[in-house]
């Protein structure tokens, strides 16, 4: 793990720097000593510019016009430029950098013009003064323009992060709300199934009060049912208002690019397919250009309905999504393997489809959706590529014994 280090709230490393700078421009300054126009006092100018450009990074603005002041009255008195004037140009740099609004950049530029006309005006030379103040302005000049371009590269990694920043947070968003849809549309199919599990037991529970005197084996097969489905609808319930107080965040990104996959052929909203109509669903997706080759390993149980909808459901996202990433012509490998204690899917294609022409309706969050549905059952889902270049989806369901299923003949 990285540790920066923070002094006077402003990284270390930066304070050192300046503090370099700043050390580097009295050293300048006092090498001149008593040997230079101006003598101590203009040493003591010097220092004061150094210890100004402390700030520099802070307060850019500010110690530009400090800067300046303390050049300005290096001319009124007459001493003409010293080595120490150094300072300037770095105040100067700093201004076009670091200063909130360009305009303070072309202000202090500006004054540097001033500056560069006024000191080449001091200086006793053979040369013309317009060589001095051309060469003082060359300068000038380039220190501007490098100041102006680290200002603008500056400013463009900000805005690079600030908008990754803001991506960041939308997908967030995002994820969290297609977790929130994903929740209301499992909460609204297992309060379907569950009010038909009422509506039976309701028809049973008749039955067998009409039917206790004349036929009493049957009535007490209509009671065995009403037991039997008051579990599972109340097993149901259970899950039900779990999925409506969860608040856990939101599962791994969907699919190979990061993208929630849209559902072939969603079914209206208050329509609760079975298992039973997996075939017609492979039949959809063999019909918009997949290869489907289905297998079903062991005995299929009698699965409770909630449970039985959360299988086709995952079937239908994960061959939903390999139409979308792997695209039309790909071979998909569907297995369905039923255990004493779970169920198995798992979906592979091979990902050497092409491009859907045109995307499927969204029915589903993808992977989202998937893992919601997943975890209300205390499942598990694993998705990833595989190492032949396609992708693979695992969802496991265990089963609990105390439902009191048959199985299926």
């Amino acid at each position: 793990m990285t540790v920066r280090r923070i002094l006077f709230g402003r990284p270390l490393r930066s304070v050192a720097f300046d503090v370099a700078v700043s050390g580097f421009v009295v050293l300048v300054g006092l090498a001149g000593g008593v040997n230079q126009p101006g003598g101590w006092r203009a040493t003591g100018v010097g220092a004061a510019m150094a210890v100004a450009l402390l700030f520099r990074r802070a307060h850019p603005s500010a110690v530009g016009a400090a800067v300046a002041v303390l050049a300005g009255v290096q001319v009124v008195a007459g001493w003409g430029p010293l080595a120490f004037d150094v300072a300037v140009l770095i105040a100067l740099y700093s201004v076009v950098k670091y200063a909130e609004r360009l305009r303070d950049g072309i202000v202090a530029g500006v004054v540097a013009a001033v500056g560069v006309v006024l000191a080449a005006l001091q200086i006793e030379a053979a040369v013309a003064w317009w060589a001095s103040a051309i060469w003082f302005a060359l300068m000038t000049g380039a220190v501007w323009l490098m100041g102006l371009n680290v200002r603008t590269r500056r400013l463009y990694v900000l805005s690079l992060e600030e908008r990754a920043a803001t991506l960041e947070r939308e997908r967030e968003a995002e994820a969290r709300a297609a977790v929130a849809e994903e929740r209301t549309r499992i909460a609204r199919e297992l309060h379907d199934v569950v009010a038909h599990s009422m509506a039976v037991m309701i028809v049973q529970a008749d039955g067998a009060r009409y039917l206790f005197d004349r036929d009493p084996q049957t009535a007490r097969e209509a009671v065995r049912v009403v037991a039997d489905t008051g579990r599972q609808a109340l097993e149901e319930m259970r899950r039900l208002v779990g999925v409506l107080r969860e608040t856990s965040s939101p599962g791994p990104a969907d699919g190979p690019d990061g993208a929630a996959a849209p559902a072939l052929a969603a079914e209206p909203t208050h329509r609760r397919p079975a298992l039973v109509e997996l075939p017609e669903l492979l039949d959809r997706f063999r019909a918009a250009g997949l290869r489907v080759d289905a297998t079903v390993t062991g005995e299929p149980p009698a699965l409770p309905p909630g449970l039985e909808l959360t299988v086709y459901r995952v079937v239908q996202e994960a061959l939903t999504n390999a139409l979308k990433h792997a695209g039309v012509g790909a071979t998909v490998t569907l297995g369905l393997t039923h255990t004493p204690d779970a169920v198995v899917v798992r979906v592979v294609d091979d990902g050497r489809g092409r491009p859907v022409v045109r995307p499927a309706p969204s029915g589903g969050h993808g992977l989202v959706g998937m893992r919601e549905r997943v975890t209300v059952y205390d499942g598990s889902l694993t998705a990833g590529p595989t190492p032949a270049g396609g992708w693979q989806v695992e969802a496991r369901l265990p089963l609990r014994s105390s439902t009191g299923t048959e199985v299926a003949a």
